[in-house]
């Protein structure tokens, strides 16, 4: 019986996580335990337990993991300051007369939000405040109205920046570089954010398209379920509609744009965007409009210019010419520090930034936790023979790497159902990943593929994450059944989207190997 102490682990956690204790302390819990045990019947060398101060110290070093905090500042500022709130408003009014325009609004706000937040849960609760309301007052199915706000907010999950997409780009380095130490090559290759950020975009607007196609047809066939919306506010203006998308879109042209360009890594980037949501929230506070552009126009002027004409003001040999552009550079610094300064004096003041802040410690807490426990976990498993088991049983699968690939797709699709995308990136993925890419599997278009199904599992009963998030945030009069039924069709959506890219690799590769 000792023999298949791996297995009983496995199952252990997953009955842990269902009894309801806190992952982390579940998964680290399980891993003890099941480390004990091992010790005690023989199978197991407690000396590699020591390997875990390793993993900590490896972990809290890691430069792409530090961009996942300001990520998520990033979109905690865009949603506490309501700029969500009111790009919905804006787009709602601005498509809400067409059959079916308010989910179609709702499909398009959550791209935007998806791009330049990447956080779910609070996309999915800002719609269910704001719109699944609206839409329930046009005449809207409760079932459809739910999909649709379901998973339009999911959309963060594979629309870069992510943090599912850094947690990714992490595991699937590492599976990859380990794939290439078992084939013997030491000069091995490593897999950056940057590639998976490009690799999702296009499957990520396929998602959105599928979305918007199927709303279409349904307005056609179904018109009774979402009629044109009847509201009592006038149609915005065009001034009114840019002034609502072109900062988000700016935002996003930003981040994206210098990771993707290879002006800045991922976490400077996200350090961009952090500062670029502080200016957005101090604008949409209040603050004085010619503040937030002369500061935005003067960070914009010294990223450029810094890049093209870089200064060392600590060499000894400066000329006139050097000495005076970096008194213009420092200029230019003092002016963009001013206006992010008063835009944090007015978040201050209205108590954004202690919402935002408290919102980002929480869920950094929650990730990094959860990251350290799942590595006490693998290290276990791995002492186990577990790591030797996954690898037999995935090379011995019928139909060869293809058959490999699709078993670990459905495993991972049926754990959706019960498990965290955190918990099944850093657990499940670095268990699976290094055999599939040993297998032939392309690991940049093998990730978007896992991606898109980790996203499905925000989406599927009964444990999806976004159910829950919905749930709490809808009316009473929406039933948790209707929820269950609305995203169905989604799932589905889903399930299409990853067949696109299964059967056309391209659609995820093409991109990163031109950028890259």
């Amino acid at each position: 019986m000792s023999q298949y102490l791996d297995l009983f682990m496995f199952l252990g956690l997953i009955g842990a996580i269902l009894l309801g204790f806190p992952v982390a302390f579940s998964i680290a819990g399980v891993a003890i335990v099941f480390a004990y045990l091992g010790w005690v019947l023989g199978v197991m060398d407690i000396s590699l337990m020591g390997a875990t101060g390793q993993r900590v110290f490896g972990l809290l070093s890691n430069q792409v993991l530090i961009a996942i905090p300001l990520f998520v500042l990033m979109g905690a500022v865009l949603e506490k300051s309501r700029i969500a709130e009111e790009l919905l408003d804006t787009m709602g009014r601005l498509f809400g007369q067409l059959r079916g325009g308010l989910g179609i609004s709702v499909v398009l706000v959550g791209a935007l939000l998806a791009a330049s937040t990447g956080i779910v849960g609070a996309t999915v609760v800002a719609m269910g405040l704001i719109a699944l309301p609206t839409m329930l007052r046009s005449g809207y199915d409760p079932r459809v109205a739910s999909g649709i706000v379901c998973t339009a907010g999911t959309l963060g999950q594979i629309i870069p920046p992510s943090t599912l997409l850094i947690i990714l780009a992490d595991v699937m380095s590492n599976a990859y570089q380990q794939a290439q130490y078992e084939q013997g090559k030491f000069a091995v290759e490593a897999l950056s954010v940057g590639q998976f950020f490009a690799a999702a975009i296009v499957p990520g607007m396929i998602l959105v398209l599928l979305y918007l196609i199927y709303i279409l047809l349904c307005g056609v066939i179904r018109p009774e379920d979402m009629p044109p919306a009847d509201l009592d506010l006038p149609k915005p203006g065009r001034g009114e509609v840019l002034a609502a998308i072109v900062p988000p879109v700016l935002l996003i042209v930003a981040v994206l744009g210098a990771i993707l360009g290879g002006v800045a890594t991922p976490t400077e980037a996200a350090s961009v965007g952090a500062i670029g949501a502080v200016l957005m929230a101090g604008r949409r506070i209040g603050l004085n409009p010619k503040i937030i552009l002369s500061g935005v126009a003067a960070l914009i002027a010294l990223g450029i210019f810094a890049g093209l004409f870089p200064v060392r003001l600590q060499r000894s040999d400066l000329g006139a010419g050097a000495i005076a552009a970096g008194g213009v550079y420092v200029l230019l610094a003092i002016i963009g520090g001013v206006a992010i300064l008063a835009a944090l004096r007015a978040m201050f003041r209205e108590k954004v930034i202690h919402q935002a802040v408290d919102s980002t410690l929480t869920m950094t807490a929650m990730i990094f936790a959860t990251i350290l426990a799942a590595g006490m976990f693998s290290l276990v498993f791995i002492g186990l023979g577990g790591e030797e088991r996954v690898a037999e049983i995935l090379t011995e699968m019928p139909g060869g790497p293809t058959g490999a690939l699709l078993f670990c797709m459905a495993l991972v699709f049926v754990l959706g159902f019960f498990l965290d995308f955190v918990e099944i990136s850093v657990i499940v993925l670095p268990l699976i990943a290094p055999t599939l890419i040993l297998m032939g599997h392309d690991p940049i278009w093998l990730g978007v593929l896992l991606a898109i199904n980790l996203q499905t599992s925000f989406l599927t009963p009964p444990f999806g994450f976004s159910l829950f998030y919905l749930r709490g945030a809808a009316p009473p009069e929406v039933s948790t059944s209707q929820i269950y039924a609305g995203v169905i069709p989604f799932i589905g959506l889903q399930i299409l989207g990853m067949t696109l890219v299964f059967f056309w690799p391209a659609v995820s590769t093409w991109l990163p190997r031109a950028l890259f």
